[in-house]
């Protein structure tokens, strides 16, 4: 299984931010270590074309050069450097070449990624470009160059934030559904309504967020009836999340992420997937998270090779 990885284009942070930076190359290191099936790859650096799917060009302008205005820049919550630019546009490649590599091999994946809170003209919430946007209209303009044909794009975002960017850049756009299951009383506190949101309490725990997420599938299979899917993986949900407020185990986790890659396997349907959210108090317990979303997304992964052998066969 393929995933693509940025860490090593390291973005500056000042002492005591409370990005855990760190954590990508925890999770890289691990699954070098620990999952050999994962093969891991630089990411590419996603153009001002592929950009310009989901974002005004002043904007990708003013992140490029530094200049956009203090206010917007804070609302993101990193300081500008040449190196925080180009991890945004490397952080977009990943999930762009995770796509192409699901669509041809079943599931893929980033190791950063879900940057949902990016809208067409700006960033917020740690997020500068929308990896998904970009990478669901990617797919899209490349599936009807080269088929002919109007590619449905299902997102999934099980982040614990809303993904109030992602639901603003498709708001008018019917080829694309955008599923949320989030903290209610969580950021972003003015939420921009998506296709399906499922607002939860705080403390959520295991047996009531999997059933959302049930009926949640069960609402999105009436209503659509995607080619691809892009899952947003937060391991924010957990019960040692500092900035969650849920409390899903790593057993619920690991059952929230099987559910969604069996939804998507069971109807054929190609998934790519990024990291997003993640605060652990215990950094280790939020890499563990994500560990296990690769290590249930190798089983899936292993299953759909199984299957395209078949149909050569």
């Amino acid at each position: 299984m393929q995933a693509f990885y940025a860490d090593h284009f390291v973005l500056p942070l000042p002492s005591g931010h409370r990005f855990p930076m760190q954590k990508y190359r925890l999770l890289r290191d691990r699954l070098l270590a620990e999952l050999p099936q994962v093969q891991l790859l630089e990411a590419p650096r996603a153009s001002d074309g592929e950009l310009a799917l989901a974002h005004a060009p002043a904007y990708v302008e003013a992140i490029q050069n530094g200049t956009l205005e203090p206010a917007h820049q804070r609302e993101i919550g990193f300081p500008w450097s040449p190196a925080m630019a180009e991890r945004s546009r490397r952080s977009v490649g990943a999930t762009v070449a995770a796509c192409r590599a699901a669509w041809r091999d079943g599931v893929a994946a980033n190791l950063a990624g879900g940057t949902h809170h990016a809208s067409a003209d700006r960033g917020g919430g740690f997020c500068v470009f929308n990896d998904l946007a970009v990478a669901a209209r990617l797919m899209q303009a490349e599936a009807f160059r080269t088929q002919r044909r109007a590619l449905k794009v299902l997102i999934v975002d099980l982040d614990v934030h809303q993904g109030n960017g992602t639901a603003s850049i498709f708001a008018r756009d019917d080829s694309v559904f955008t599923l949320s299951l989030h903290g209610e009383k969580n950021f972003p506190f003015r939420k921009v309504p998506g296709d399906l949101d499922v607002d939860l309490p705080d403390g959520c725990t295991d047996d009531a967020y999997l059933h959302a997420l049930e009926l949640a599938l069960e609402a999105v299979e009436q209503r659509f009836a995607p080619d691809f899917v892009l899952y947003l993986a937060g391991a924010d949900p957990h019960e040692g999340d500092r900035l969650g407020r849920l409390k899903l185990s790593d057993d619920g986790l690991e059952a929230r992420d099987r559910r969604v890659l069996d939804w998507a396997w069971q109807r054929g349907l190609p998934l790519a997937f990024a990291m997003g959210g993640g605060y652990g108090h215990d950094l280790s317990s939020t890499v563990r998270v994500q560990f296990n979303t690769y290590r249930v997304a190798a089983d899936y992964h292993a299953r759909w090779q199984a299957r395209l052998a078949a149909r050569v066969a």
